[in-house]
């Protein structure tokens, strides 16, 4: 499918936000900007928002972009079908279109999460001529999509390439600047290194070659290596504990695990210098919402974590090993496995033996979501612009759902930690609700469900011949319009 509606993989997003469109977009300074949409407002209520739409777009079969579109897209597609939006525009209750080109979101309460989710990836607004009365999931036009963006869609052939054409009637006038954009499927990250290294291919985000293949790409004349475009994600790479297991209902454990690991040897060691320790669940990328005042830390410090081990009643048995912990991990890539190795050596220097468990995908969500049959868990968490949308998950009680992935799998429940969070979801004022985000920082780091290891960095490789990239927070999953090549 072509479609971010039901699926946020970021390699659908790549292809589908040059095709779609959303109604906002970011600047590189994280401030909203116009797209489908020229302009909004907020009722002082914080319970209205009045949008008014671009005049003259056009779908890419000439029918016109109305307030039709969004208001289908809002209510049968946004609200239903998308994994994260389902809950970021939980408060939308009704959309009024009092003409073509003026839509009214009227909300159950005030919801300033709702614009974090508006731009091209999370927000994609859909031809309601062509998705009202279908099956969204199956509508053949997930296929071959039809938008109002920069790129038309042209072809696909499976497990090949994907192929889009120019727009000519493109609302931003002038672009895209190419004529032509295609989308091979290279599997193999060494052969995507490969490709990028002998000029067959010009531009690939999410970590296109092996990390241990970066230095070589960074010295090579022909390419660049750029961290732009990410921060929307804000990735962190974290440690979840299973607080079922005794052991680890101890807070004290949780903090003598987090002093053993050297987080920032690990991003070295492990991820190749692509990171920085983090300092909590909000990354720093997201300066609106970031704080480190009054957030407990736990500096790498193998001699406090067995003192507090020791306290907490675990010494040293005669083998030198206090208990054992069965980790699992996404096994996203080599980089996953290896950063878990690293943990495990780690918690082994303070007599804390790991057995790591080597899982596909599938299986590991399994155990981690459905079974619980886990210890420790690690793996990448997005909280996206506004932490609302993937940040709570680890840590509200209501995200404790079994079988559901990427939820609050720990099981931790704190009452307070949930009057924070609900708090925050329905404050109106933005001062207000950064002081929220700063309680949360500091109360999540107290309790110590999750330990966030560290901020991830991912890259862009591209040719030094092209030019435009887009460097806003959600670059590498907007569309390609300002790109250009040298002859």
């Amino acid at each position: 499918m072509l479609t971010n509606a039901f699926n946020t993989s970021f390699s659908i997003g790549v292809v589908a936000s040059n095709v779609l469109e959303g109604l906002l977009s970011f600047d590189e300074k994280q401030q909203l900007q116009p797209s489908l949409a020229t302009s909004w407002k907020v009722a002082e209520d914080g319970k209205t928002i009045t949008f008014k739409l671009r005049k003259g777009v056009k779908w890419h079969d000439g029918k016109p972009f109305t307030s039709a579109d969004v208001q289908f897209s809002a209510m049968e597609v946004w609200k239903k079908t998308h994994p994260r939006s389902r809950n970021t525009f939980a408060a939308i209750e009704s959309v009024d279109t009092p003409d073509e080109h003026t839509v009214v979101f009227h909300l159950s309460h005030p919801s300033l999460v709702v614009f974090s989710s508006l731009n091209a990836i999370e927000g994609q607004v859909l031809p309601k001529h062509l998705y009202a009365g279908t099956d969204i999931l199956t509508n053949p036009y997930n296929l071959k999509p039809v938008g109002t963006g920069p790129f038309v869609f042209k072809e696909w052939k499976k497990g090949q390439y994907i192929v889009l054409d120019r727009n000519p009637n493109y609302w931003d006038t002038g672009k895209p600047y190419l004529d032509k954009l295609v989308f091979r499927f290279i599997p193999d990250a060494g052969s995507r290194a490969a490709a990028l290294e002998t000029g067959e291919a010009d531009y690939a985000p999410f970590d296109p070659v092996p990390l241990s293949d970066i230095q070589r790409i960074r010295s090579n004349p022909n390419l660049a290596v750029s961290l732009d475009g990410y921060a929307w994600q804000s990735a962190y790479v974290f440690l979840e504990f299973n607080l079922r297991t005794p052991i680890l209902q101890n807070p004290d454990v949780r903090r003598a695990i987090a002093h053993a690991i050297d987080r920032k040897a690990l991003v070295d060691v492990v991820w190749y210098g692509l990171g920085k320790p983090a300092t909590g669940p909000v990354p720093s990328s997201l300066k609106t919402f970031y704080t480190t005042k009054d957030v407990p830390q736990y500096a790498f410090d193998p001699k406090r974590a067995e003192q507090l081990l020791d306290a907490a009643g675990y010494p040293r048995k005669e083998n030198g090993v206090r208990f054992t912990l069965n980790q699992e991990y996404q096994n996203f890539h080599e980089a996953f496995k290896n950063n878990a190795e690293f943990i495990r050596q780690s918690l082994k220097r303070v007599g804390i033996d790991v057995n790591i468990r080597n899982r596909d995908i599938p299986g590991h969500l399994k155990a981690v979501y459905t079974d619980h049959n886990f210890d420790i868990n690690t793996g990448r968490w997005v909280p996206t612009m506004d932490p609302q949308v993937g940040g709570f998950r680890h840590y509200w009680s209501k995200s404790i759902a079994p079988g559901i992935a990427w939820t609050n799998a720990s099981g931790y429940a704190n009452p307070q930690m949930d009057k924070i969070i609900e708090a925050i979801q329905v404050e109106a004022g933005s001062d207000k609700r950064m002081e929220g985000f700063h309680q949360f920082q500091r109360l999540a780091q107290q309790d110590l469900p999750v330990i966030p290891l560290f901020e991830q960095a991912n890259f862009t490789v591209y040719s030094k011949r092209l030019h435009g990239l887009n460097k806003a927070p959600d670059g590498a999953l907007s569309s390609l319009k300002t790109l250009w090549l040298e002859p």
